[in-house]
Parts: C-alpha cells; sequence; structure tokens
C-alpha cells in the first residue's frame, strides 16, 4: 500500500479544478487574470539556475590545495566553455581539468583546492498545459488556472507533468500494455492501460515519443529494467523514513493508480478514463507521502461542470458505500461495506483494530483496516 487515504475519493466526475502553473524563479508573465488559455500558450518565460559544480583540482591534479590554485589558468569571474581548460600542471606527467559545462568561474578556494563553476542559467517558457481561465498571478512566478474537469488521483507517479490526447490500448482494466500495442498512432500521446506495462513496452513508448502511461500497477523488476536501477530502487522503506522518490529523471510520465506490483486497474478508475478517450488531459506527476501529502492527479477537462466548489467532495466510510481495497492482496479490487462495528474486531492477521467488511464483487465478504479502504461513491 502506497498511501492512507485521506477522504478525498479517487475519482471526481465533475469539480472545479485549480492547477498551479510555476516558474523556479520569478519571470516574465504573458497573461492576466481573467484571460483564457488554451494548453499548449506560453503563459511565462522565465530561467532556472542550475546548482554551481565543485572541481577537486588538488585531488585531479595531484597538487596541494595552494598549487593547485595557482595551476588555474581560466581568469576567475569570467565565462568558460565546456572542455576548455580550466586549470593545468606542466612537467613530465602533465595534467589538464576541463571545464564540464558552459558557465562562469565563480571562485577557487586556495584551503580545499576547489574550483565552482556556475552553470549558465537555462532559459524556461511554461505553457498553460491545460484549457482554463487564469484565475490568479502570484509574485510573477505562479500562474492559477481553473476549468471544469473530472479529476483521478492516482497512489505514485514518475517524470514531469504533461499534457497529451488519451489513447486508450486495452480494453479491460485486468489486461497489460504490451511492445505491440504501441505504435505510430501513439506518438505525443497519453496511453492508458490496466495491470501494468514491462519495461521493454517502456522504452518503445520513448521510441515513439509517447508523453505519458497512466496504468493500475508496475512490477518492481520492470521499474528496474527501465530505469536501470542495478541495487537499491530510490525510496527507502522503513517505519520512520517511508517515502516514494517520484523526482527522478524519466523521459516521460508514468501514473500508477494502485501501486507497485501486478494490480488491475480500479474498474470504476478505468471506467473513467476510457469514457474519455482521445481527451486532452493534464497530469500532475508529484507524489509526495510525507506531509504535505500529494497524489498525481489526472485532470479531464469538461465542457462544463455542475460543480460550484474548489473543495473535493469526501464521502464518509458508510454501510453500502463503494469502496476501493488498498491491501496488496486486493489492490485493484472494489467492493461494497456490509458492516462497520464500532468495536475493534481481530483480523485473520491476529491484530485487533477498527475493520470493514467487504463484500467483493465476487460475493465474497472479507475483513480489513479502515485504512485498507476508499471510499468511492
Amino acid at each position: 500500500m502506497l498511501y492512507v487515504p485521506d477522504g478525498v475519493p479517487p475519482i471526481i466526475k465533475s469539480t472545479l479544478a485549480r492547477v498551479e502553473r510555476t516558474l523556479p524563479q520569478p519571470g516574465e508573465i504573458l497573461v492576466r487574470q481573467g484571460g483564457r488559455v488554451e494548453p499548449d500558450d506560453v503563459i511565462a518565460r522565465g530561467v532556472s539556475a542550475s546548482a554551481p559544480h565543485m572541481i577537486n583540482l588538488a585531488r585531479a591534479l595531484n597538487l596541494p590545495p595552494a598549487q593547485a590554485m595557482r595551476a588555474v589558468v581560466a581568469p576567475i569571474g569570467q565565462p568558460i566553455n565546456a572542455g576548455a581548460v580550466l586549470a593545468r600542471r606542466g612537467g613530465l606527467f602533465g595534467r589538464r581539468v576541463l571545464s564540464p559545462v558552459n558557465g562562469t568561474l565563480h571562485a577557487v578556494d586556495p584551503a580545499t583546492g576547489y574550483a565552482f563553476i556556475v552553470p549558465e542559467p537555462r532559459q524556461i517558457t511554461l505553457t498553460a498545459g491545460i484549457r482554463g481561465i487564469v484565475m490568479e498571478v502570484i509574485d510573477n512566478r505562479r500562474i492559477v488556472i481553473e476549468t471544469p474537469a473530472a479529476q483521478l488521483y492516482g497512489a505514485g507517479g514518475f517524470g514531469n507533468d504533461c499534457n497529451g490526447v488519451t489513447r486508450l490500448l486495452t480494453l479491460d482494466p485486468g489486461e497489460p500494455i504490451t511492445e505491440q500495442m504501441i505504435d505510430a498512432q501513439s506518438m505525443f500521446a497519453i496511453i492508458i492501460g490496466g495491470s501494468g506495462i514491462s519495461a521493454a513496452a517502456l522504452r518503445k513508448a520513448v521510441e515513439h515519443q509517447v508523453r505519458g502511461v497512466i496504468i493500475g500497477s508496475i512490477a518492481e523488476r520492470e521499474l528496474r529494467a527501465f530505469f536501470q536501477w542495478a541495487k537499491r530502487v530510490p525510496w527507502p522503506i522503513g517505519v520512520r523514513n517511508w517515502q516514494w522518490s517520484g523526482n527522478i529523471a524519466a523521459p516521460l510520465t508514468i501514473v500508477l493508480t494502485e501501486g507497485i506490483g501486478n494490480a488491475p486497474m480500479a474498474a470504476p478508475l478505468f471506467d473513467l478514463l476510457a469514457n474519455n478517450d482521445r481527451r486532452e488531459v493534464f497530469i500532475e506527476s508529484n507524489t509526495s507521502l510525507r506531509q504535505p501529502h500529494r497524489r498525481p492527479r489526472v485532470i479531464i477537462p469538461l465542457s462544463r461542470s455542475s460543480a460550484t466548489s474548489l473543495e473535493p467532495p469526501r464521502p464518509p466510510l458508510r454501510i453500502g458505500a463503494l469502496v476501493r481495497l488498498l491491501d496488496h492482496d486486493h489492490l485493484g479490487q472494489t467492493g461494497s461495506v456490509r458492516s462497520l462495528p464500532a468495536l475493534p474486531q481481530r483480523l485473520p492477521s491476529g491484530v485487533r483494530t477498527a475493520a470493514a467488511e467487504v463484500v467483493l464483487n465476487s460475493g465474497e465478504a472479507i475483513w480489513l483496516p479502515r485504512s485498507c479502504v476508499e471510499v468511492i461513491a
């Protein structure tokens, strides 16, 4: 299980969605409050400053720090190109150090022998990503866009925010995406599948310039193979430090609605996506399991909505409620609540806790901790 439900249902069929588009630092805002924007409209421009590069000249030249500073040939405070000679040691065993980036040689520390190069700032163009109305412009950096929409919340995500037109590749929430399903028609699309996707299929999606993938789950071995994680996965697991590290470099955006494993996508979520096939959507992929909690969000703009509140509904856990199951053995399944005893119940594991009795679609009744059920409706 990736998260404990916070009361917001995983699907909201009609609401007023707000999307905040943000520059890394204040820049030039190209839209006004009250203006209408389309997904590809450029709404702001700015620059992104990268962290300075630290280069250990003393080690690279095999010199004491003070001598390493005297070996610097590039002028301090002046621009330097990538590949240009930064420092040189003469003699029989001469060595040289090259600049790794275009930037400015900011300083050289004689006490440590480190050189600091500040990379050239990158020019950034920010698009709206979604159709809607500009509601706020904050500090020449943030633009808040509002639109009537349907929303779907996932369990975890990788990659950057993106937008594109959906393309449904499977007809069943338990069917995975295969390599053969991805072709030239998937270019620039956000493809939707059921139970998972292989590393080979993800690589083919990258080759065809697919912008995003929405699936129920993915096996850890496929994630390892795709991201080339040789040893540890980039999320520590433990009582004190369990966290999700979706903020890694990814060539496309991936949203998991259920979690890690081989679970199908919950049927109500799959149906919402299938009913909006070939529609423009926007994906916020950021995931945080620590406060403030944040789940990836898929926003499907609608022509109109009956909703008037920005606050998402929070249906209570009650008898008869349709719920999604979040425990590992039942990921991707749904059921209805049969009973909610006031007193703690002893579960098959032997643990006594607040529990709910849920009837699965198959007719089987099971007991689960209340933290393992999420109200859909």
